[in-house]
């Protein structure tokens, strides 16, 4: 019988979906009845009070976790979250209740043994819960006490030659996509670098020196499977720079109807016959495509790598020879000042081991933001408060057309006052001529 009665969250199972609360019942019996013998390093009924906690919480329409406060393994400012509920009398199962991050490997390939090591180990120094990623992309085990953190670090250290993730002010475990192992769009080895920046910036994943949190995120291409544009504060998108390579053939036999579109994702639904003009070149957002007699044309320098064209034809249509990667910079969630998308600092780069070139653009916006942030500001938030001028000054970057968002709507000019005599009058001198015309 369940040690705490929850009609709240028994509701969350009565959909057709799956449900958490299902799968911590089915934990915390298994806690409770231990067939395997397990002597558990935390308490048997964590997992009952952790749902004894929601349901009170869902009752009373508040949080009943208090401020995490500092937790964490020696000599490690990261990787461990503290978490300690305001009812330890009510729930002491959960009086303590600490959250750790696993840095997971590149591409987030495993092995079952290496699974079921991780889960064994779990389960007898913590909760028994995990979230297989959690948003950051780390390996996420979720409660246990503070006795035992020291205990699961030596293990993970020591047995698995694990590292924990990164958390607090510092650099968050890096994240990329499966690229080139799985994916034909790759534009890069997306694990390559990920593997080798997050080893060569450990120390900034693990002792917070950073005005706030920042995230790599790499994506083979434009497809974006990771969200880097919308999620890290240095964005890696993998690109190229000559042609789209086109099959004619290929196309006319999609026209025709002998290759289903979109790859056959569709398959089942009656969409009706392939529609070209529609579907591809219509649906082009630089209306640099066309196709007539039977023959489809890319303007390549209008093109900006959509991948739409590529995903509804992928037989026909193939990324570009000529690969590297883009580097934006600046996006983040909706805390402060509302979300913001990543902005183009680094239009092309190539990839080639050890990376070097790109570390120096990396390093660079490190001691430009450590330099002039504010605490707990966001690289992106510093980019708008400063402006994106600043930040090419900072790089040492040079200004090109494809950093202008809205080419011709800003009728100021500015010149630096060391550049040009008289620079400020030259700016006002500029902004009457442009309202006199």
């Amino acid at each position: 019988m369940a040690k705490h009665e929850t009609p709240l969250l028994d509701q969350l199972e009565s959909g057709p979906w799956p449900s958490f609360v299902s799968d911590l019942k089915q934990e915390a019996a298994s806690r409770a009845k231990n067939e395997k013998g397990v002597e558990f390093q935390t308490p048997v009924d964590a997992v009952e009070d952790l749902l004894g906690v929601l349901e009170l919480s869902y009752k009373h329409g508040r949080t009943h976790w208090k401020h995490g406060g500092i937790v964490g393994v020696f000599g490690y400012g990261g990787g461990v979250i503290g978490r300690y509920c305001d009812q330890p009398e009510m729930f002491p199962g959960v009086a303590h209740f600490h959250t750790m991050r696993i840095s997971q490997p590149a591409g987030k390939y495993y092995t079952t043994e290496y699974l079921k090591q991780l889960c064994d180990l779990w389960e007898f120094r913590g909760s028994g819960i995990t979230n297989m990623h959690g948003s950051t992309g780390d390996i996420i085990f979720i409660g246990t006490s503070t006795p035992q953190l020291e205990e699961i670090f030596y293990e993970l250290t020591h047995t698995f030659n694990q590292d924990l993730g990164g958390s607090g002010s510092n650099l968050r475990t890096p994240s990329d996509c499966i690229g080139s192992s799985r994916c034909e769009y790759a534009c890069y080895d997306t694990q390559a670098i990920c593997h080798e920046l997050t080893n060569e910036y450990q120390d900034e994943l693990h002792r917070p020196a950073f005005p706030y949190k920042f995230k790599f995120k790499f994506d083979g291409c434009p497809n974006c499977c990771v969200a880097s544009i919308a999620r890290s504060d240095m964005s890696f998108i993998g690109t190229w720079k000559d042609d789209i390579r086109i099959d004619q053939e290929a196309v006319k036999a999609y026209v025709a109807g002998e290759i289903p579109s979109n790859a056959g994702a569709h398959a089942g639904r009656d969409w009706g016959p392939f529609d070209i003009q529609k579907e591809v070149v219509g649906l082009c957002p630089t209306g640099c495509m066309r196709y007539e007699g039977g023959k489809l044309e890319i303007n390549t320098p209008e093109c900006t790598r959509c991948m739409h064209c590529i995903n509804v034809m992928p037989r026909a249509l193939r990324i570009g020879n000529d690969r590297g990667l883009s580097i934006l910079v600046g996006a983040k969630a909706p805390i402060l000042d509302g979300a913001q998308m990543g902005s183009l600092l680094v239009p092309f780069i190539k990839v080639e081991e050890p990376y070097d070139e790109i570390k120096a653009v990396i390093e660079s916006i490190w001691d430009w933001w450590m330099e002039e942030g504010k605490n707990r500001e966001r690289l992106g938030e510093l980019i708008k408060r400063q402006g994106f001028q600043a930040l090419l000054t900072a790089t040492g970057i040079k200004a090109v057309p494809q950093h202008v968002i809205e080419p011709r709507s800003n009728p100021y000019i500015f010149w630096k006052e060391d550049e040009v005599e008289g620079g400020w009058e030259r700016d006002v001198t500029e902004y009457r001529k442009y309202h006199q015309r």
